[in-house]
């Protein structure tokens, strides 16, 4: 069974650290969840069928998360950490990226995690429903509305810069 599991780990490792890191806001926050998530994996016994692994994997990340996040012990810093670390390229991806992660900072809990889970990592619907613990209806009306209220928070013009963004600007 810890051979299936760290099999999991490794193949996952990326998507888990991206989700991770949308979870928490940053670089060393989305490693600790990781680290965590990996040891509770490997303590405790996976799904029967193997394709099912892949999903307990971040229901387990998800609830370590909810926990902290619960005892506040996880931080409330914003991915924009992460943007200041790297290189502005003026790409017109990056501007994109940029754009989607703030209106998607934007939505509720419920819309942004079945965004994450389905559009960002990819998993289909059961396996959302899954780590979420809703039923299938619930994830695809909840992604419906999610992926409306992204593009209104995109279109209508909402989203703002980053404070570093304005900082930089600021002292200019």
């Amino acid at each position: 069974m810890r051979i299936i599991v760290e099999r999991a780990l490794r193949q996952n490792w990326e998507r888990l650290f991206s989700y991770a890191l949308r979870l928490s806001g940053s670089r060393d926050g989305a490693a600790d969840l990781l680290q965590s998530c990996a040891t509770k994996a490997l303590a405790a016994a996976p799904p029967e069928e193997d394709e099912r692994v892949r999903a307990w994997l971040f229901a387990i990340l998800r609830n370590i998360w909810i926990d902290e996040h619960r005892r506040g012990e996880t931080g409330a810093a914003i991915a924009e950490e992460t943007l200041e670390d790297e290189q502005w390229r003026h790409d017109d991806r990056v501007i994109a990226v940029i754009t989607v992660r703030q209106a998607l900072e934007r939505l509720d809990q419920p819309y942004r995690e079945v965004i994450e889970l389905v559009d960002l990592a990819g998993f289909r619907y059961g396996e959302a429903a899954d780590i979420l613990a809703v039923p299938v209806g619930t994830v695809m009306s909840r992604l419906s509305r999610a992926r409306l209220l992204l593009l209104n928070a995109i279109e209508g013009g909402s989203v703002r810069p980053f404070a570093a963004l304005q900082r930089k600007r600021a002292s200019d």
